[in-house]
């Protein structure tokens, strides 16, 4: 059922009021998370980031948590953005948050502004590009993209009053996941290699957005090493011993790399990706097309633990904000581990 924006995230502290945040924000994902009300004040505009930047620790291990995600997905995700369609005015607010997280974190737009505009779309649509410079004098020019689609279906036919497809995890979590990376290299500057934040458009119309910047920037002889995309991480793998998969597990080496930068087992192969092809089926692939580098996406939707793919259910309250910290926080020395190793280590089999 539809509910106010500020309901929604006063719901959210009720309902997960009753324990902690672990310090090092690995929470499992049946610990609830208590919020700090203040940290979850519902942006009331695009450019209100107060929350996002609060209380940021230096630590790898802590540097994202469970109310910075929060702040993130409540205004991605809220009715008032009406499902982010491409073209929409809900998807024009959340580009403009976007901008501003990219703009307050260092990121330079790598074209003349941060928009990427899709010249024969029906309607103004856009990819949002960021770049942090490497800051070694060689590996500078080689690029890692890291990406997420921030576009969702919209309006659909209503069901038990609600029509509004909020696509928290699809693709609200995979934004916040680059958002909150972009944060941290943003400010760490810690990257020899050259990154690239990309929040994708029209991702549901077929991965035009994708599509187009791919293209683009191979005709600009791009030199890219790599593509990292997320999809749908906003709530845990059921009984794995790994905190993501990775789609197209067997065409590269990207999950073995990416294993031997984490404490724990970052990715793994699920058997359900490969069978319904998702390798395919997300922005990764229009790079691995145009460039024919490792282009592959982290997701941890398993076919059994969420169960409102494109529909109104897709809500926040579905969504495990610790589990999302703890990925992120986990990602960011995989991340950190490929764009500074001295040679290109992940590669297709």
């Amino acid at each position: 059922m539809k509910k106010s924006f500020l309901f929604l995230a006063g719901m959210l502290v009720l309902s997960c009021g009753s324990s902690k945040i672990d310090e090092s924000v690995t929470l499992q994902s049946e610990e609830a998370v208590k919020f700090d009300r203040s940290l979850m004040e519902v942006p009331k505009k695009a450019d209100d980031l107060s929350g996002i930047d609060s209380a940021i620790s230096t630590s790898q291990n802590q540097f994202s948590s469970a109310e910075k995600v929060g702040v993130i997905m409540s205004f991605l995700a809220s009715d008032e953005l009406q499902g982010r369609d491409t073209g929409s005015e809900g998807i024009e607010q959340a580009a403009q948050f976007i901008e501003n997280i990219f703009s307050k974190n260092n990121l330079k737009p790598y074209f003349e502004t941060y928009r990427d505009n899709l010249a024969d779309y029906e309607k103004p649509a856009f990819n949002i590009v960021g770049v942090v410079e490497g800051n070694d004098p060689e590996l500078k020019n080689e690029f890692i993209i890291i990406g997420a689609h921030y576009d969702h279906i919209g309006l659909i036919a209503e069901e038990n009053g609600d029509k509004i497809a909020n696509g928290a995890n699809d693709n609200a979590t995979g934004t916040t996941t680059v958002l909150e990376l972009a944060r941290y290299f943003g400010k760490a500057k810690t990257n020899k290699r050259s990154m690239m934040f990309v929040l994708f458009t029209a991702e549901e119309k077929g991965l035009l957005g994708s599509k187009h910047l791919a293209q683009k920037l191979k005709e600009e002889n791009l030199n890219l090493y790599a593509m990292i995309n997320y999809e749908m991480v906003g709530v845990p793998l059921v009984g794995k011993d790994y905190l993501a998969y990775l789609t197209g597990f067997e065409e590269s080496n990207m999950a073995d790399v990416a294993n031997s930068y984490s404490d724990d087992t970052y990715a793994g192969f699920l058997p359900k990706a490969k069978e319904f092809n998702l390798f395919k089926r997300s922005d990764n692939y229009p790079f691995h097309e145009a460039f024919g580098v490792p282009s592959q996406t982290f997701s941890t939707f398993d076919f059994t633990n969420f169960n409102h793919y494109h529909k109104v259910g897709d809500e926040l309250s579905e969504m495990d904000f610790g589990h999302m910290a703890n990925l992120i926080n986990k990602s960011i020395p995989v991340i950190e581990g490929v764009v500074n190793a001295p040679t290109k280590e992940i590669k297709y089999n």
